[in-house]
């Protein structure tokens, strides 16, 4: 009760919530601590309802009837929405619908042409975010992905999201300046350091510009042998 009354907060900690990745710019773009709803398991296709698009059928509207009104010619899939996938994970070959849902990035914009063709999955749970703050003093952050997914169980109070953020507040208020947000602290020490401290495992969607210097590195008690290197010992396991 005390916390929510009078924390003991270097500056202000906002959270905001999406039920899907539909809206997630409105909670990404200024709070401390986002969450998204998401899935995990495969988008559900059923293909009778996507060739019921294809075939342009009245009672299936591209983008639940949003741009009626308007001849904007026959439907076609690849154009509208195959070839819009942003990481290409989809294929139409005439008759049936192909998503390789590892590289799926959930943008919902295949869902949202298609509604009652394609329905997220049963695997349900959301997406952490952290940083986000508008221009104070490092200028304007977007937030940054902590947590690909995690359960949303109210059945034990929603203990594997509250664990996130008590980890999160401890370091935050141990090391912040006075009035430093959650993200001004990131960029200051380090988003490895987040990942310390939350106990949260390093993954490719964190790294922003690849081919670049990692904000993750390896310490030498984290490499066999540490950093000392015998050559002769090294080229025994890597003879051309």
């Amino acid at each position: 009760q005390d916390e929510l009354h009078r924390p003991a907060f270097p500056y202000k900690f906002k959270f905001k919530f999406d039920g899907c990745p539909n809206c997630c710019v409105a909670s990404i773009a200024r709070s401390d601590m986002s969450f998204i709803g998401t899935w995990k398991d495969r988008i559900r296709i059923d293909q009778d309802a996507v060739n019921k698009y294809v075939e342009k059928d009245p009672a299936y509207p591209a983008n639940a009837g949003a741009h009626k009104g308007r001849d904007w010619g026959p439907f076609d899939i690849e154009k509208e929405v195959t070839d819009l996938c942003p990481t290409h994970c989809m294929i139409w070959d005439g008759k049936k619908l192909h998503i390789d849902d590892a590289n799926c990035t959930r943008c919902m914009h295949c869902i949202n042409v298609m509604p009652r063709a394609l329905k997220i999955g049963k695997e349900t749970g959301c997406s952490i975010l952290v940083g986000a703050k508008a221009p104070i003093l490092d200028g304007a952050q977007m937030g940054s992905l902590l947590v690909p997914l995690v359960p949303v169980n109210p059945d034990n109070d929603y203990e594997e999201i509250t664990e996130v953020i008590e980890n999160i507040w401890d370091w935050w208020m141990e090391e912040a300046k006075n009035r430093e947000r959650l993200g001004e602290l990131i960029m200051r020490q380090g988003f490895q350091k987040l990942l310390e401290v939350t106990g949260i495992d390093a993954i490719p969607q964190q790294v922003e510009y690849p081919r670049t210097n990692p904000h993750t590195l390896w310490k030498e008690e984290e490499v066999p042998g540490g950093f000392e290197l015998d050559v002769k010992e090294y080229r025994k396991h890597h003879l051309r």
